[in-house]
């Protein structure tokens, strides 16, 4: 069995990641795996770029241009917004490797046209990491719902017409992929009901299949040595929260954790707790968290992942959206209980009591409620770390996502 990954990229984002960890997954079983990606980042001779030498700058300015239409709606939401419209030579890259099957992931920062997907001519599977393929362009839908009819009047957009930006992508859409082999994959219970009830995907299968983690990596480390290792205090307790673009991304629920932290500094000690930051510098304004701060960066390694979150007590993941939540399987995987809001894609994860504490959508003064229970009693963190460990064996190694996919690719090609 050949399979073509295809992806924009093969790291620096979720999405990415979890497609080069199932590429990998699937050539450990002997499956001819190839990925196919806009943007290479690993030395990895079976990761292939789509782009020549002289076309890597054109990948590099590809998003902007393919963004410039957006220049019309000013006062819009400055979140990520997509409408591939750009023309592609991706077709031909694929015949050229010639698979049995294609997976795509995330393919937008302008990779290629919609048009071009219903010219692959061969079983497709599709695995989401956000709402954007059953959209008008938003990647999160935030409380709108017309993704289940067409679009239109999109409130990203600030639109107040029924043919818009988002109304004119969605008609692309519904016209190119009229008649594909398409099997959806969602790593979440809750997107994968998002895209049933969408008008674009509501007649296609869909499987719940979640993202995968190398439990050899990703395992507890001695929180001494990973906090020595970070230059961060040993006697205190630690919460930790981080993502891509952690403080700005609205979507990561940074202004909600600090409600929660302004609340939480009335309960306890402020001198006992520190907070720890990842994906975000030292912000150039002050930001009073009520707690002293540490701000680690970005980390793009998985080892050094796996320090930051061993040396955590807690790890908080207020967002209020996620297709998945990738920040909160690694960290439990790393024996640390996570603390988030019982929503979206979170719930398939944490275990409330079990593992982490499910804060009621979106109180702060709950999410502060759960670090306190977390934090509070030495034995029952050690039973929460336990139980947080073993979710991620049970549920969320490679090996069951590679399992998982390499089924599905034999049902599909037999049926």
């Amino acid at each position: 069995m050949k399979v073509c990954i295809i992806s924009t990229s093969d790291n620096r984002g979720g999405g990415y990641i979890a497609a080069y960890r199932l590429h990998q997954g699937l050539q450990t079983i002997g499956l001819d795996s190839q990925m196919l990606v806009q943007t290479k980042v690993n030395d990895d001779p079976t990761v292939i770029s789509s782009q020549s030498k002289l076309g890597r700058g054109w990948g590099i300015i590809k998003p902007t241009i393919d963004s410039l239409p957006l220049q019309l709606y000013r006062q819009r939401n400055r979140v990520l917004y997509s409408l591939n419209c750009l023309p592609s030579r991706i077709n031909s890259r694929i015949n050229a490797i010639n698979p049995d099957i294609i997976n795509m992931h995330w393919i937008n920062g302008g990779y290629f046209p919609v048009e071009a997907i219903a010219k692959f001519n061969r079983p497709l599977v599709w695995t989401l990491h956000d709402m954007w393929a059953f959209t008008g362009g938003c990647h999160y839908s935030r409380e709108c719902d017309r993704y289940q009819q067409s679009c239109g009047r999109c409130p990203i957009l600030k639109s107040d017409r029924d043919w818009d930006w988002s109304s004119w992508l969605w008609r692309r859409k519904a016209k190119a992929w009229q008649n594909l082999n398409l099997t959806l994959v969602t790593p979440s219970k809750w997107l994968a009901e998002c895209a049933k009830s969408s008008s674009l995907f509501k007649d296609v299968p869909v499987r719940v299949i979640p993202n995968g983690l190398d439990t050899d990596t990703y395992q507890p480390i001695d929180k001494g040595l990973a906090r020595k290792l970070l230059k961060l205090p040993q006697d205190k307790q630690i919460i930790l929260f981080g993502a891509i673009s952690a403080t700005k991304d609205p979507r990561k629920g940074f202004p909600l954790l600090q409600t929660a932290l302004q609340h939480l500094s009335r309960q306890t000690s402020s001198e006992q707790i520190e907070l720890v930051v990842f994906g975000s510098s030292l912000p150039t304004l002050s930001t009073d968290l009520d707690f002293n701060t540490h701000y680690l960066g970005y980390f793009y390694d998985d080892l050094a992942l796996a320090i930051v979150y061993s040396a955590a007590d807690v790890m908080v993941v207020p967002s209020t959206q996620e297709a998945f939540g990738q920040t909160a399987s690694e960290a439990l995987a790393c024996g640390t209980p996570v603390v988030a809001f019982n929503a979206t894609g979170l719930p398939d994860i944490v275990d409330n009591y079990q593992n982490g504490y499910l804060a009621t959508p979106y109180q702060p003064i709950d999410l502060a409620k759960g670090i306190i229970w977390v934090l509070q009693d030495a034995e029952r963190w050690q039973k929460l770390s336990h139980h947080a460990r073993a979710k991620v064996r049970q549920e969320f190694t490679v090996e069951k996502q590679t399992e998982r996919y390499h089924q599905l690719y034999k049902e599909i090609l037999t049926n």
